[in-house]
């Protein structure tokens, strides 16, 4: 394996250059991320699944590219969680070393894919959401299906680009730059960059998100003005102002789940890290998990097209339960118990 040019704190560890990256020292420790990992990892497959399913189990969600948006948010999380999960504690908890730069480099860009890919369709929901708002007129005509697949397909080509660059190239063993000190053979310009480059999806989804809130109050204050008026109008208005606060209590979370870690991120760029803040930074990574399982939740208790597929898939779920004991079957079987005894 390749010895790469680190940084001086982490260059005096003793062995290979990936056991100077696991900072988990104690028992307790290993223990404690393997059971955040696996109970965060496990409730996002289970939820970001359901939440496909109640989408394009029902033709009225899948056709709309709110809801087209929202799958490729819970695709790009059960991604995520599957690949950071398993890699993450494999290295971690494991200590497991047996695989080359390359190997790790493919790993590292699958988990920056997935969580790139689930921020940047929280973009394109919240762009989506601002074209609805803004102009209602004309979002069916600028919104369409077409578009919108076309928009992911550009979303996650991209995304696949960026996170591949320290694998063809960009990494601190082939261009003998300094090493990140939070990742194995990631140059530190390449994590600028990447940081700088979330931290701008950031901001743009805060300036939507912002718009977005500000008409929506106006709208609920001329639904409030106007309440004998009834109609198609009103009732998409009530909509897409639930949607919009919905979106915005996401928005919140994922930035209570990644401000940890993207300061942690930018002040390892300009300072060195005490085993202290690289541990700390090994548990704020498990907040990003947290950020995937809380968003299906949330679509749960705030969209009102999915609770009702839910409501329905529950049903249907009791019934079929209820079923057999309902049977002629089962009632002849109990009469002729009943005759017998």
């Amino acid at each position: 394996m390749d010895i790469c040019k680190i940084p001086e704190n982490i260059s005096k560890c003793s062995g290979s250059t990936m056991e100077c990256f696991m900072v988990l020292s104690t028992q307790a420790q290993k223990i404690s991320i393997a059971t955040l990992c696996c109970l965060f990892g496990t409730l996002c497959v289970l939820e970001n699944s359901l939440v496909l399913y109640l989408i394009f189990s029902s033709p009225r969600t899948r056709k709309k590219p709110s809801y087209i948006f929202i799958s490729s948010l819970a695709l790009a999380d059960i991604l995520a969680s599957i690949i950071f999960v398993c890699s993450f504690v494999n290295f971690h908890v494991f200590n497991g070393t047996g695989f080359s730069k390359e190997a790790f480099l493919l790993q590292l860009g699958g988990v920056n894919t997935s969580f790139s890919a689930s921020l940047s369709s929280l973009l394109l929901t919240a762009l989506d959401r601002y074209v609805s708002i803004s102009r209602p007129s004309e979002y069916k005509l600028l919104m369409t299906r077409r578009r919108a697949w076309i928009a992911l397909g550009v979303l996650w080509a991209s995304c696949a680009a960026v996170a591949s660059l320290p694998l063809l190239g960009w990494n601190c063993c082939t261009l003998d730059s300094s090493c990140s000190e939070l990742f194995p053979f990631v140059d530190n310009n390449y994590l600028s960059g990447w940081v700088c480059l979330t931290l701008l999806l950031l901001g743009c989804i805060v300036y939507a998100y912002a718009h977005v809130l500000w008409k929506a109050h106006q709208h609920v204050a001329y639904m409030e003005q106007h309440q004998a008026q009834a109609g198609k109008q009103n009732t998409r208005m009530r909509m897409d102002v639930r949607l919009a606060k919905t979106l915005v209590m996401v928005l919140a979370v994922l930035v209570l789940c990644w401000s940890p870690v993207l300061v942690l991120m930018i002040y390892s760029v300009f300072s060195r890290l005490s085993d202290r803040l690289r541990k700390v930074f090994a548990f704020c990574s498990t907040l990003c998990l947290l950020n995937s399982m809380v968003n299906p939740i949330i679509y749960a208790l705030r969209s009102k097209e999915l609770n009702s597929s839910l409501r329905r898939v529950f049903s249907h779920f009791r019934r079929q339960l209820k079923a057999p004991e309902e049977s002629p079957e089962a009632e002849s079987t109990h009469r002729s118990s009943v005759v017998e005894t």
